[in-house]
């Protein structure tokens, strides 16, 4: 059996990034950009206020000086005129600062009668004024490719009057659940039947990595049915299947994937949850069999397909964030294979980062999932005692 580390290379290695694609700004959040983006403006375009008060030149900001309040600027609009010695204009917060002028005095460091303003004290040249192109200068190289699009991003390419955006394309995933004893969501479940639970729970976690998932539906225990639907994903940059995988009569999904044309790479690896895992290439696509048991379908996701997805999505960064944590409680590892195990986390009052298994460690228990914060990572045969330090694959965001 493989280790997970060497299956991973594996399986990345045969990964290539996706191609580009124009996308509306706000369908960006979350992409990967695909080209640098170099400013053509000023941003702010012109010196403007930071505060509501009034423009004056800073010659005449002295305590007790008064001024003559000649007009005013707003938002939005240009000034009527410039400002001269010994006067002072009304402005507000993001208006154009009026010829003349070089800072600004808060309105509530004056006192305003009959038509002036007398100031309360002295100001320092350019105070509460924001210069033009104080945030991006024509020619700035703001963004790089490769940057994951955040809120922020999205944000300042709309400042700079993006409209649209290269950005890689996201994988679309078909995702087939094999199994005579499988009922689909709306259906009741038969005599002998279970209900499909990875289709959906694979699809979301394709959602959550950036994907596009394709819903192959349930394909019956039978070669030539699990064939056709393989086949059938042909518009699909991968093929994610479950159950079908290890060495019993009816583990057909590695034969129907090699009678679809399908080159396979590696099968079997040195973990648990989730031993009999099948990656393969299907002329450039990649096609994943995993496991059937719900925890073993998401635990062998989040270390094998989830990198090979942002590696497609032109992501630099493929793993989750790792910490150290203290055990809690006992956390065992029984058997050969290191352990996936699910944990829950606890930041104490002093900061630090405590973990406990959710309970039962079965690989059909999809509570244990629910409940888990992460991932505790355990040699085979292994225990990590209570008080003992314990790596964690954080899934989510620590309570």
């Amino acid at each position: 059996m493989l280790s997970v580390e060497e299956a991973l290379e594996s399986i990345l290695s045969r990964i290539s990034v996706l191609g580009i694609e124009r996308v509306d700004v706000m369908a960006s959040l979350g992409r990967v950009l695909a080209e640098p983006i170099v400013s053509r403006r000023e941003i702010p375009p012109w010196a403007n206020s930071s505060m509501d008060g009034y423009a004056v030149r800073s010659e005449d900001s002295r305590a007790g000086a008064t001024l003559s309040v000649v007009g005013r600027v707003e938002a939005g609009a240009l000034p009527s005129r410039s400002v001269g010695r010994g006067e002072a204009m009304r402005i507000f917060t993001g208006a154009p600062l009026p010829p003349g002028a070089d800072t600004v005095v808060p309105q509530e460091d004056v006192e305003a009668t009959n038509g002036s303003v007398t100031l309360s004290g002295a100001l320092e040249r350019a105070a509460y004024v924001r210069p033009a192109g104080e945030d991006v200068r024509v020619g700035d190289r703001v963004l790089e490719p490769g940057v994951t699009l955040s809120a922020a991003e999205v944000g300042l390419l709309a400042t700079l009057g993006h409209a649209q955006v290269s950005v890689y394309r996201r994988p679309r995933v078909a995702i087939l659940s094999t199994g005579n004893e499988l009922a689909d969501l709306g259906t009741e479940p038969g005599p002998g039947q279970i209900p499909n639970t990875n289709t959906y729970s694979l699809m979301a976690q394709v959602l959550e990595t950036g994907g596009e998932p394709i819903s192959l539906g349930v394909a019956p225990d039978r070669l030539e049915a699990i064939e056709e639907r393989v086949r059938r994903a042909k518009d699909a940059d991968v093929v994610l299947s479950s159950a079908g995988v290890s060495v019993g009569e009816l583990d057909l999904v590695r034969e129907a994937f090699t009678r679809a044309g399908a080159e396979l790479h590696l099968w079997k690896v040195s973990m648990r949850p989730g031993k009999p895992i099948t990656f393969g290439s299907l002329g450039a696509r990649p096609v994943f069999g995993l496991p059937g048991n719900p925890v073993s379908a998401m635990v062998t996701f989040e270390l094998f397909v989830r990198p090979a997805l942002l590696k497609m999505s032109g992501r630099a960064r493929l793993t989750r964030p790792h910490v150290r944590a203290r055990a809690l409680e006992a956390i065992p590892n029984p058997g050969v294979r290191r352990g996936y195990l699910r944990v829950e986390l606890e930041t104490s009052a002093e900061g630090t980062l405590g973990a406990r298994l959710t309970g039962e460690q079965g690989s059909a228990i999809l509570r244990s999932m629910v409940a888990a914060d992460g991932l505790a990572v355990i040699p085979g045969d292994g225990t990590i005692e209570a008080g003992g330090t314990v790596p964690v694959i954080v899934l989510r965001d620590v309570r």
